[in-house]
């Protein structure tokens, strides 16, 4: 089976958002001074799945910005896989570029890995990277409980509510994505 693979080249001064839609591996390419690029992706491994998803986030130009946000959900026996890349090129100053991958597990048969990776070749830059794998901590469950929800109810609220934070998460970028 082939790998879906996908390029977008950001340019130009209008900031740009990218929601990425299913596994694969995609390019965002920051091909020009000013070019900023908000990348947002959400992603369920269940039943049997085995997903991965493979970003690239290349600054290839001086003043550019990019938040990558990656949230994933594995339940049942499906496995997860996020990893998620910013390279800056040499001579790329003031650039930021920030990457988030986050796995909620749902059963104690899921499995995920996140392997986050930076490759700065450029000074002046500001990045950053943080991942991790969890479960639904029990103190939500109880509180959920406490007001009359069942546990599954409880734990699916959780999972949506987990999954909508990558599409909504606060831009961390300087300047404004709209």
């Amino acid at each position: 089976m082939s790998r879906r693979r996908r390029t977008f080249q950001v340019t130009g001064q209008q900031p740009r958002r990218i929601t990425l839609d299913g596994p694969g591996e995609y390019l965002i390419e920051l091909s020009e001074p000013g070019s900023q690029v908000e990348v947002r992706g959400a992603f369920t491994a269940a039943d049997s799945d085995q997903l991965e998803v493979v970003v690239t986030v290349h600054h290839q130009a001086a003043h550019t910005r990019a938040n990558t946000t990656l949230h994933g959900i594995g339940q049942d026996r499906g496995r997860l896989v996020l990893k998620g890349r910013i390279v800056i090129d040499a001579d790329c100053g003031d650039s930021n570029s920030f990457l988030t991958e986050r796995v909620l597990l749902l059963s104690d048969t899921a499995s995920a890995e996140t392997v986050p990776d930076l490759e700065i070749l450029s000074e002046d830059v500001k990045c950053s990277h943080a991942a991790s794998i969890s479960n639904i901590p029990e103190d939500q469950l109880f509180y959920l409980m406490s007001r009359g929800i069942p546990r599954d109810s409880a734990a699916a609220a959780i999972a949506a509510g987990f999954l909508n934070a990558a599409r909504f998460e606060e831009d961390r970028t300087e300047g404004p994505v709209t």
